[in-house]
């Protein structure tokens, strides 16, 4: 969304793109889970009238939007990609198979998942961990506004705190709204290791991927 209020802001796709294109390019492997927040909300729909399923499927096909955008934006780096939707809708992407997805990461293309679980009622925070567990990522990197975790949200408390490490169920227990409760406790019980961290920092996931801290793990 960048600047904007709404919908897709072309300069951040590119930009986004090139921070992973740059990780690619030093040897990662990258699957990506995009939310579709910036096009619809599934769960302010519900709360506006609409019935909560309807909502959240509506919010699934914003998701593909997003990602057949960053899909475009990567082949322009020449960065080779393929979107797997949980809705099956083969005239623009591929259905998720777990299989294919391992063996296109192999090959040294992006992996974008889109359409969430596929199902109501989880969100693409859930999605993100589900998919990282299905194909065995070492950790998963939670892009956000801001540089990490905090004891509160920090652009309305000055005095909020920023944590370098926290643990899963610190998280639960403070309430941070950093990823929803299910996609904790799938990584808690699944210890996958998750890095908050800002995705507009230019250089933050190469840099991640070295090893340098930046943001706040949650293990």
């Amino acid at each position: 969304m960048g600047s904007r209020t709404y919908g897709i802001d072309p300069a951040t796709v590119d930009f986004i793109a090139g921070e992973v294109g740059q990780a690619i390019k030093a040897g990662a492997q990258i699957a990506l889970v995009i939310g579709g927040g910036n096009i619809f909300r599934g769960v302010e729909a519900s709360a506006q009238g609409i019935e909560r399923s309807s909502a959240d499927y509506m919010g699934m096909l914003a998701t593909v939007i997003n990602s057949l955008a960053v899909q475009n934006a990567l082949e322009k780096q020449g960065i080779p990609t393929r979107v797997q939707t949980a809705i099956e809708m083969r005239e623009l992407a591929e259905p998720y198979i777990r299989r294919r997805a391992i063996r296109h990461l192999e090959k040294g293309r992006v992996v974008i998942f889109a359409a969430g679980t596929g199902n109501p009622y989880f969100t693409t925070d859930t999605a993100a961990a589900l998919r990282a567990m299905e194909i065995g990522a070492d950790v998963i990197f939670k892009a956000t506004k801001v540089d990490g975790v905090y004891t509160a949200d920090p652009v309305k408390d000055p005095k909020a705190r920023k944590y370098d490490k926290i643990s899963y169920l610190d998280v639960i227990k403070k309430g941070l709204k950093v990823m929803d409760s299910t996609a904790i406790t799938l990584c808690m019980d699944n210890h996958m290791r998750i890095v908050v961290f800002n995705l507009k920092g230019k250089g933050n996931i190469t840099g991640l991927i070295a090893g340098k801290k930046i943001g706040t793990i949650i293990e």
